[in-house]
């Protein structure tokens, strides 16, 4: 089992920054790809960023690609998402997510899910 607990969620203004952490526990040698999803209220959970755990390879979703950066430290198995020039769309609960096979790039290849952590963005 692979224990995930995200951080550092909270409010921000319009084109301010936040950084979202990710502590990973238990298991952590199985895992092949960390990432990051949102939710939004009524809407489905979205992919935004993974990140291979040797650090070897990075994707993202369109609507972050140039404002956010998704990075790990595997000495502290963490899992970080910095983001700059947040826009109200930007709100949602951010979700913390493991993929013991592939990249984690879609849910039906997540293995494991964080507890989820609260973004809100203000005009």
């Amino acid at each position: 089992q692979v224990q995930l607990v995200e951080s550092g969620g909270g409010l921000a203004q319009a084109g301010g920054s936040l950084r979202l952490s990710c502590a990973a526990s238990g298991r952590t040698f199985s895992i092949y790809s960390m990432g990051w999803f949102r939710q939004a209220p009524g809407k489905e959970r979205e992919f935004v960023a993974a990140i291979a755990w040797s650090g070897s390879r990075t994707v993202y979703a369109d609507s972050v690609k140039g404002r956010f950066t998704i990075s790990r430290d595997s000495a502290k198995n963490t899992l970080y998402l910095q983001m700059n020039s947040l826009k109200p769309e930007d709100t949602a609960v951010y979700y913390c997510a493991a993929d013991q096979h592939g990249l984690a790039t879609l849910l039906r290849g997540i293995d494991y899910w964080g507890q989820g952590t609260q973004v809100t963005v203000s005009s």
